[in-house]
């Protein structure tokens, strides 16, 4: 059975003035800021789009199929566009339902235009949206570091979900869902095509919400401050694509304190990766024995109950040692193996604060 991984970095194959005379500038590489939400733990990404230029705040979905927002509300653009049925830009899409709408004309709202399936991935609510095209603005960068012009997509492929398809547990002020999944119509895939860079891109995703973190799309270096290039010391993994565009890696074994976690031969294997599901998840059966190994390795630490949920087991972490890294706690690392290739993630553990009199330690998500 497949689990998700959460993750902080993951390679993959200030506003300026805009111009369009420099569309035709060939980029080394593009980036978008991306933030983390302090209530979700998810992350947030600014699309600079339309006619004016509007901030877009969007949520960053590693596995969606393309970017959609919510077009009913204040949608102003002189160059928003609603393909016809039939035409290329639906033939990318790969959709063939014809969408109608018995409301006047606006963005979101035409006959005969192409309908798409958006997804919200934190509910799993779906809807039919209209394909749109409009014009989206990125920031260009040179050698991964000396920032470049802001550059044009003039038809930029995108959806127009109803508003209620935004509704659950989202980062708040959120407009739509920005999807990075591996199809034609994706970000980063759109991106790629209309600049000519490699089809590929990097999530520097950051464990604070008061950090900025960045993706970058396009070839490295990767450079981060002070002048770091993060594609160089990164640790790589044979990655699959499933036939919808989601991202998957092989997982052999999961690793507590350098221990191998006992499990039934082959219950560890295909893994999702997702920005979408702020804690990594596991199979149940996986699950139960990892709870019980991880708290074996802290069986002088006092538990605090009852445990907050959906945690089954918490810590009292005035309790614990401290280390030049944090907290002592248990290393959690998976363990990746294909041919010639070794390597491991390892999982960084977070705090939660149920109320000003004491501190607990999440341990893991319900699997």
């Amino acid at each position: 059975m497949a689990s998700t991984l959460h993750h902080y970095l993951l390679i993959f194959f200030s506003l300026i003035s805009l111009s369009e005379s420099q569309t035709r500038f060939k980029p080394d590489a593009l980036v978008l800021p991306v933030q983390k939400d302090p209530a979700t733990g998810l992350h947030v990404t600014q699309i600079i789009s339309r006619t004016p230029v509007t901030l877009v705040p969007s949520l960053v979905d590693l596995n969606g199929l393309f970017l959609w927002v919510n077009c009913e509300k204040h949608y102003l653009s002189s160059t928003y566009k609603a393909p016809f049925c039939g035409s290329t830009q639906c033939t990318r899409a790969t959709t063939h339902y014809c969408n109608k709408c018995p409301g006047p004309p606006r963005p979101g709202c035409h006959n005969n235009t192409c309908g798409v399936v958006a997804l919200n991935p934190v509910t799993h609510r779906t809807a039919i949206a209209e394909l749109a095209q409009d014009v989206l603005w990125i920031q260009s960068t040179r050698a991964g570091s000396n920032p470049g012009p802001t550059l044009a997509v003039q038809q930029f492929l995108f959806a127009c979900a109803p508003p209620s398809l935004l509704q659950g547990p989202l980062p708040l002020n959120v407009q739509g869902i920005a999807g990075f999944g591996h199809i034609p119509i994706s970000l980063p895939t759109q991106l790629a095509a209309d600049f000519g860079l490699n089809p590929k891109f990097a999530l520097c995703l950051t464990s604070s919400p008061v950090s900025v973190g960045v993706i970058f799309f396009g070839n490295g270096p990767y450079k981060m401050l002070p002048n770091v290039d993060i594609s160089a010391r990164a640790s790589y993994t044979p990655m699959t694509v499933s036939p919808q565009g989601e991202y998957f890696i092989q997982v052999s074994s999961i690793k507590i304190n350098g221990k191998t976690l006992p499990t039934k031969q082959g219950a560890v294997g295909t893994t999702m990766l997702s920005t979408t599901t702020p804690y990594t998840s596991l199979e149940h059966s996986i699950f139960t024995a990892f709870t019980q190994f991880f708290a074996n390795q802290l069986s002088a630490v006092p538990r605090v109950r009852p445990a907050v949920q959906p945690f089954p087991v918490c810590f009292d972490s005035t309790k614990l040692s401290s280390t030049r890294v944090g907290l002592g706690v248990p290393t959690i690392e998976f363990v990746c193996a294909t041919g010639r290739w070794r390597g491991a993630f390892t999982v960084r553990t977070r705090w939660c604060r149920p109320g000003p009199e004491w501190r607990a330690w999440r341990l893991w998500m319900v699997g």
